[in-house]
């Protein structure tokens, strides 16, 4: 009877173990993050196409890292940067700032801050600002260890690229990663009849990078919808999450799902 005790309290000590391991690693910070009930059930349903968890694996990431989210946004990946990252990493989200003004970029910072203060999971994320086209400081200078951008190429243009791939390249520490997900326009559409339509050619992210000095060190397809073909009457917006026509073809869209997006990782 000692003898079986002894056993089972040495299995519960393993099993124990091995879930402190499991919590402690890349996958197991992220997996708690992306199943954790902050997140809504909406935001939930787009894991599907989002995949966080193979992407910010493909892009190195770990649970002690100093990284850098460039235009959180709505916080989508904040809601699983922050938790994993909180208590041992660090997350800066370099957002457009608040001047005062009433347009987009205010009215994003404004609700960007009101959801960090909504849940404690947020608590440790330090807003930096970042404005478009310009010079930015989205972490002091050398300290990140990835810098992630997830579909915002599209919104800056090619002079917005080159910036903020200098910006991200000052950020990172040597060894450092750029990570980069974006709507791919497809090699054989050309940009300047379809720069509104919300998709980059992914020759043309590469050819930024590698100006601001960056090295491409993977692709990944983790993110590809071989359903797009990136022509749309109202451009990306026209799939889903956004559904541009509202009911007009939904089903159609629907059923193409979010877009075809590129998945780089480069690295300074």
């Amino acid at each position: 009877m000692k003898k079986l005790k002894t056993l089972l309290s040495t299995a519960v000590l393993t099993a124990s173990l091995v879930s402190i391991q499991a919590q402690a690693a890349p996958g197991g910070a992220l997996i708690k993050a992306i199943d954790g009930e902050h997140r809504s059930e909406a935001n939930k349903a787009r894991d599907a196409y989002r995949n966080p968890k193979e992407t910010l694996e493909f892009f190195g990431f770990k649970p002690d890292m100093t990284v850098v989210e460039i235009t959180p946004g709505g916080g989508w990946y904040t809601e699983i940067l922050a938790p994993a990252l909180k208590g041992k990493g660090k997350l800066y989200g370099a957002h457009y700032p608040d001047t005062g003004e009433d347009n987009y970029h205010s009215k994003s910072r404004q609700r960007l801050e009101k959801k960090l203060k909504s849940d404690a999971v947020f608590s440790e994320v330090e807003l930096t600002d970042f404005v478009p086209r310009k010079p930015s400081e989205l972490a002091p200078e050398g300290t990140a260890d990835l810098v992630l951008t997830f579909r915002n190429l599209h919104n800056w243009g090619e002079d917005g690229m080159a910036q903020v791939f200098k910006d991200a390249y000052k950020a990172l520490k040597k060894g450092g990663v750029l990570g980069v997900v974006e709507h791919r326009m497809p090699e054989g559409l050309s940009w300047e009849d379809n720069k509104r339509s919300g998709y980059v050619p992914q020759a043309m992210a590469v050819m930024y990078a590698e100006q601001a000095g960056f090295t491409l060190a993977a692709t990944s397809e983790v993110n590809a919808n071989p359903k797009d073909s990136a022509q749309h009457p109202q451009g990306v917006w026209t799939l889903p999450p956004v559904l541009a026509l509202k009911d007009k073809d939904k089903e159609k869209y629907l059923a193409i799902g979010e877009s075809d997006r590129m998945t780089l990782k480069f690295v300074k």
